[in-house]
């Protein structure tokens, strides 16, 4: 039952709030999940959020959490691209410690029970917001009737600085689960279906629903996840303490780590990001992100998936051709790599990798192989095609071999879209596929993804497969999509069209994969 435009009203477990429709889909943005992690609470795990009185208006997104690099971030500092800018900031809804909030976008409060879709935003667990305008669930929820839900989740030193005298451990993870908790008691009420969640996830969004898998508290919560660019960040204990520790030198308690409880919100990221710079602004750098403690995240979440040990879900798993071109578009000059510089700068993307290949390895590889693919083949290209793989592609392959030994139902993409700007340069860029997913090709990346008719064709496939998969556990598309086996390593290529690739890039994937294990 489609909803007139205008107020709506909704009466869940813990009260009634009121949202609005538009174009038959009732949108309720900015719904408390969990009380407020502030005060006396911020280094706390999640509490649910406690019942009202009256009605509740859910007219408004929440703001995200407090984000940024503080006043450390150097004046004239390269900025991120614009156009991307609403996927990678707080967004124009501000920001508070209390943001444990969430949006839910539903054709019906109607009793039916619709498959549900739950969006974890991504951001290196440093940045970004669920309410960025790409995020924009109406449309997805039209398409094939679902109910869809974004969340926000404790960020940076809030959500991911490791301080377990404090209890604070993999607190952002623990605010997803606690979302997924109120869609499981809540989600009946918006026309949802408890038992028919399927998680999905970009960048540190997917790296978050690979952690749900491994999780105790996260088991039973969903049935099925997508994992768009997960990717292998240092998820070490002990560094993730020294890494606290050097953080409350900065901010000027020293070993009275408590006394971070009660330090402004400015203060603390500023000291955060004082400790990063000192390395460098590098967001794949360790000590701000899940780490494996034992308890809430009992081990590594790829070597759980690797001993079964994870609840036998199905699977969708993908990158981007050309992930890190985002990266590199941030720095100036980042397409000056000359054919002498090669060999230096490969060296520095594989730095810090156990067996990797040498760097001139790489660029013999890489370079025979993309030369035969027709791709090109100079110095700029054989090194992001490394860094993407570095970063995310041969950590997906090796999460999707892992999960496919114990549970067939895997299927993986390559999404190849080249985005429109840059002169080319960013390629099929690291977040491009989201607009398509979401289909908000109008929203702030146009420029990027285009408007035309094919680039509404491919975003109605990819969202298409993605509802599939919601409503059957299988992803639907016109060409059909085989599972992803070790032997065959059937992918989807998702670009200009769709087509069915057979173990694409594997002088590649094999390089990686006898040197590291992989």
């Amino acid at each position: 039952m489609a909803h007139a435009d205008g107020p709506v009203e909704v009466t869940s477990a813990r009260g009634t709030l009121r949202g609005t429709a538009k174009g038959g889909i009732a949108a309720f943005r900015g719904v408390r999940y969990a009380q407020a992690p502030a005060g006396p609470r911020r280094f706390a795990p999640p509490c649910p959020a406690e019942p009202w009185e009256g009605v509740a208006p859910a007219l408004e997104f929440g703001p995200a959490c407090p984000q940024g690099m503080g006043s450390a971030l150097p004046p004239g500092a390269p900025a991120r691209p614009p156009v991307f800018g609403g996927l990678f900031g707080p967004g124009v809804h501000g920001t508070d410690e209390d943001c444990l909030r969430l949006n839910v976008w539903t054709p019906g409060c109607d009793g039916e029970q619709r498959p549900v879709l739950v969006f974890v935003h991504g951001g290196a667990f440093r940045l970004g917001t669920s309410t960025a305008p790409t995020y924009d669930g109406a449309g997805l929820a039209a398409r094939g009737d679902v109910v869809v839900v974004t969340l926000n989740y404790r960020l940076g030193a809030l959500g991911f600085l490791h301080l377990p005298e404090l209890g604070a451990v993999n607190l952002g993870l623990l605010d997803q689960v606690a979302a997924l908790e109120w869609v499981a008691t809540e989600i009946a009420a918006f026309g949802g279906d408890p038992a028919a969640v399927t998680v999905f996830g970009e960048s540190a969004g997917a790296k978050s629903v690979e952690c749900l898998l491994a999780m105790p508290a996260a088991r039973g919560l969903f049935r099925a996840a997508v994992l768009q660019s997960t990717y292998a960040p240092s998820m070490d204990a002990g560094d993730a303490e020294a890494f606290a520790r050097t953080v409350a030198d900065a901010a000027g308690v020293g070993d009275d780590r408590r006394a971070l409880v009660d330090l402004p919100v400015d203060a603390l990221l500023t000291a955060v990001a004082q400790v990063q710079l000192r390395s460098g602004p590098n967001l794949w750098s360790s000590g701000i992100g899940p780490v494996v403690d034992g308890t809430v995240l009992p081990g590594d979440p790829l070597a759980a998936v690797g001993s079964g040990s994870v609840p036998p879900v199905p699977l969708i798993v993908g990158t981007n051709l050309d992930e890190a071109r985002l990266f590199g578009s941030m720095a100036p000059g980042w397409l000056d790599i000359s054919e002498d510089a090669l060999e230096e700068r490969l060296g520095l993307v594989l730095a810090g990798v156990p067996d990797a290949p040498t760097a001139r390895e790489v660029a013999n590889t890489y370079r025979s192989a993309r030369s035969a693919r027709g791709q090109g083949c100079e110095p700029p290209d054989i090194v992001y095609a490394a860094q993407t793989d570095r970063l995310f592609r041969q950590h997906s392959i090796a999460l999707a071999e892992a999960h496919a030994g114990h549970q067939p139902d895997v299927w993986m993409y390559l999404f190849t879209w080249p985005a429109l700007s840059e002169a080319g340069a960013l390629g099929a860029c690291h977040a491009l596929e989201l607009p398509f997913v979401f289909g908000t090709l109008e929203g702030p990346t146009a420029p990027l993804t285009g408007t035309d008719a094919a680039a509404g064709e491919l975003s109605a496939a990819i969202q298409d497969a993605w509802l599939g998969f919601a409503r059957s556990k299988v992803p639907e598309t016109a060409i059909g999509w085989p599972r992803y086996e070790g032997f065959r390593r059937s992918t989807l290529e998702i670009g200009g069209s769709l087509q069915v690739l057979d173990a694409p890039e594997e002088a590649e994937r094999r390089l990686w994969a006898e040197r590291t294990g992989a």
